[in-house]
């Protein structure tokens, strides 16, 4: 199964359009792991929060308990919602979720989060664009990077954080060499730079990463600056270095890692140089198709998880944060990793697996970073996921 990547790497818009939640029922953990129960706090457990996609089966948001002694997950609930809440984004101070639709027309949605519980604030709300592949927060607003119109969506949030609009949108402009992925603008990600005065970008159909202002006002977007990137790559996600100043640039078309300098000053975004993510080959006949970038919180280690190989790499950051070099590789445990996330201490990843339709999850070695496999959930069409 390690083939092209889907035109628009979307879903469709059949599924599920209630807002309930229903508990149990959500398939069962392998792996040497006890499971949390749904009985654990906040304080002593705490939760994971799955997307899917519901037209490849997905059955919404599940929401799963985090045993906080060995990391393993434990299914205590599944939450109706919108079409393919494929991407998600936790308000952890407010105790807000934001889930998006990625349909056509696109949608987000949020809920409030009370541990398994999630409530929603109100109906799915229109981005004013098309397949959102990724949604985040930035300045009392909340933002979209819509794929299939290639643009930015700016939405207004209310004190409770239940979403507004009508949504401020940016449309991107040109396209790339490749036919069949880059024949128009595809808004992957955006993204607040650590000082929250910029918003980064990502688009694969145009090879690059535009750096934007956002109007306090009106949340009006202006693009500043426009950062070029090697044509045909396809730049898919990029996570900063903690220390603000180092980017993370990884694309899907070209097995690839961009290493930049950021300047929170200035917006200025400048590529140095390029880490090859192919240490794993793809099947016959199939290609690589990097997906996503982390950062370790202590700034030793990132990782990448890359489709078609199947594989996690590790990279060391050792010999300096512009420097990252592969360390080792490691199976995700499943079938096309589309995201992966460590714990806030660094001790664990966890890995969404679409096609096999699982959550791995990993110990990572404290002084190598790289990832031992623990334990995995059943989660149709798994997409992302989020700790809180």
């Amino acid at each position: 199964m390690g083939g092209e990547a889907p035109a628009a790497d979307t879903g469709g818009t059949d599924g599920t359009d209630g807002t309930s939640g229903r508990t149990g029922g959500t398939g069962g953990a392998r792996g040497g792991g006890r499971g949390g129960g749904p009985g654990r706090r906040r304080g002593g457990g705490r939760w994971a929060y799955i997307g899917s996609y519901t037209s490849g089966g997905g059955r919404g948001i599940t929401v799963a308990a985090v045993d906080p002694g060995d990391g393993s997950l434990a299914p205590v609930a599944v939450v109706d919602t919108a079409p393919n809440p494929a991407w998600l984004a936790l308000d952890r101070e407010a105790g807000v979720l934001y889930a998006v639709s990625e349909a056509d027309p696109g949608a987000v949605t949020a809920f409030r989060v009370d541990g398994p519980r999630l409530t929603p604030l109100g109906p799915p709300v229109g981005v004013g664009g098309a397949a959102p592949t990724h949604v985040g927060l930035a300045a009392g607003r909340l933002l979209t990077a819509n794929y299939a119109s290639g643009s930015v969506s700016s939405l207004p949030l209310a004190p409770g954080g239940a979403v507004g609009g009508p949504p401020v949108v940016l449309a991107h402009e040109g396209s790339g060499p490749d036919p069949d992925r880059q024949e128009a603008p595809h808004a992957h990600q955006v993204v607040a730079d650590p000082g929250g005065r910029w918003l980064l970008g990502v688009d694969l159909g145009t090879d690059s990463v535009r750096v934007c202002a956002s109007d306090p006002d009106t949340g009006g977007l202006r693009v500043h600056a426009r950062t070029a990137l090697r044509a045909g790559s396809g730049p898919r996600h990029l996570a900063f270095h903690p220390d603000g100043e180092v980017v993370y640039v990884l694309h899907e078309l070209a097995p690839q890692l961009t290493v930049c300098r950021w300047d929170g000053t200035s917006g200025a975004l400048e590529p140095l140089a390029e880490v090859a993510v192919d240490a794993d080959p793809a099947p016959e006949g199939g290609r690589l198709h990097p997906s996503v970038v982390a950062v370790a919180a202590d700034g030793r280690f990132l990782w990448v998880a890359v489709r078609g190989s199947d594989t996690l790499l590790t990279l060391s950051l050792e010999d300096g944060a512009e420097k990252p070099r592969v360390a080792g590789s490691v199976g995700c445990g499943g079938v096309w990793p589309r995201d992966l996330v460590p714990d806030a201490a660094g001790r664990r990843l966890y890995v969404a697996n679409e096609w096999s339709g699982d959550v791995t999850w990993f110990d990572v070695e404290p002084e190598t970073g790289l990832p031992r496999p623990a334990g995995a959930l059943e989660v149709p069409a798994a997409a992302c996921v989020v700790l809180g």
